[in-house]
């Protein structure tokens, strides 16, 4: 991946993380990682947990970021998602998935996108 691509996602990821702040979330990991993967987002807010995806694209050429998110995408972050809450040992009530996309005329969430 080239650096630009890299600054562009890391871009998109904080200009994600400000809207969840300015929504009341804490920001609990970015890019968490384990051998299976990684979670753009983890955020929280009184006894709920959101696993984001962050899609960044400069234009809809090749799709929009919603559309990248796809089913294999989907289950890893599922099973990502559990590992995080099994290394957490706290029962959280509310767990959900986002996706996120971000392009040069804004940010748009889907929440419980999965």
């Amino acid at each position: 991946m080239t650096a630009r691509r890299i600054d562009l996602g890391r871009s998109g990821e904080e200009r994600v993380a400000r809207r969840y702040e300015a929504h009341g979330y804490v920001v609990l990991e970015r890019n968490w990682r384990t051998r299976r993967g990684e979670v753009d987002l983890i955020l929280g807010r009184e006894g709920s947990i959101v696993f984001c995806e962050v899609k960044t694209r400069t234009s809809t050429r090749f799709g929009t970021g919603a559309e990248a998110v796809g089913w294999r995408k989907q289950r890893r972050l599922r099973q990502l998602g559990a590992e995080y809450l099994a290394t957490r040992g706290s029962f959280v009530p509310e767990v959900r998935f986002d996706v996120a996309w971000v392009s040069p005329t804004g940010v748009r969430v889907f929440e419980a996108a999965f």
